[in-house]
């Protein structure tokens, strides 16, 4: 029974951190600022990965793919983005499969400006479980 609860637990624990082996994380030494123009916004739904809202930004230089966070999250929030959207954002620079993203900190649209993460990249609608 012992081993069962183990094997269970073992299986289970990393569905809720979102930390998996091979899961880029937030790293504040790669942060950067990146502005440009929204061009898609897609709702990832793969739950061992980056899920939620991505949005795909024209910057002048690059096509860069921002990871945001959960859509229920930035929905309470009060947030929602259309392509035309001029954004500018805060984050860390990841590989991601092979290609690069950035991991958003800190996303201002027009004069609001949305907090996804603190200083350490812990995400805010995580309560505090990752610290």
């Amino acid at each position: 029974m012992k081993t069962l609860v183990i094997l269970m637990m073992s299986l289970v624990l990393p569905l809720f951190s979102g930390l998996q082996r091979g899961t880029p994380r937030y790293n504040p030494e790669t942060e950067t600022t990146i502005k440009g123009t929204v061009t898609e916004v897609k709702t990832v739904t793969e739950r061992n990965r980056w899920g939620g809202i991505h949005l795909l930004v024209n910057t002048g230089s690059e096509m860069a793919s921002l990871h945001l966070g959960p859509a229920s999250y930035l929905t309470k929030q009060g947030y929602s983005f259309t392509k035309g959207d001029r954004v500018e954002a805060i984050g860390s620079r990841i590989k991601d499969n092979e290609s690069e993203a950035l991991i958003v900190r800190e996303l201002k649209i027009g004069s609001r400006t949305l907090t996804l993460r603190n200083a350490q990249g812990f995400p805010l609608w995580a309560g505090g479980r990752f610290r």
